[in-house]
């Protein structure tokens, strides 16, 4: 007579983007791009979106493309966490000459 428990998890949205900011403290700024159709005309429209992404280990840096997956209220802002980084990026530095 034991019963089961037939509880769903919530699914967790998976978002892939690219780090704009990492001046916080484990914390990084990721920039998530889609396109999307216009309501009433046949065209493609580019949105963005900026969240806020939980870092433990400070290991994301500026331009790096990230997965970020949908996790409990970590702060006043933060919903997200760092799954994983899929590739280094390449920014320049500001001031710097390329002869």
């Amino acid at each position: 007579m034991a019963e089961t428990n037939n509880i769903k998890k919530p699914i967790k949205k998976i978002f892939t983007g690219v780090v704009v900011s990492d001046k916080m403290t484990k914390t990084i700024v990721v920039r998530v791009d889609s396109m999307r159709p216009h309501f009433k005309y046949p065209k493609l429209i580019s949105r963005s979106n900026k969240f806020k992404v939980h870092d433990e280990k400070n290991s994301a840096k500026i331009g790096d493309k990230v997965k970020i997956i949908e996790t409990r209220p970590l702060s006043k802002e933060k919903r997200w966490r760092l799954l994983e980084i899929l590739g280094k990026g390449s920014v320049e530095q500001p001031g710097a000459k390329n002869d």
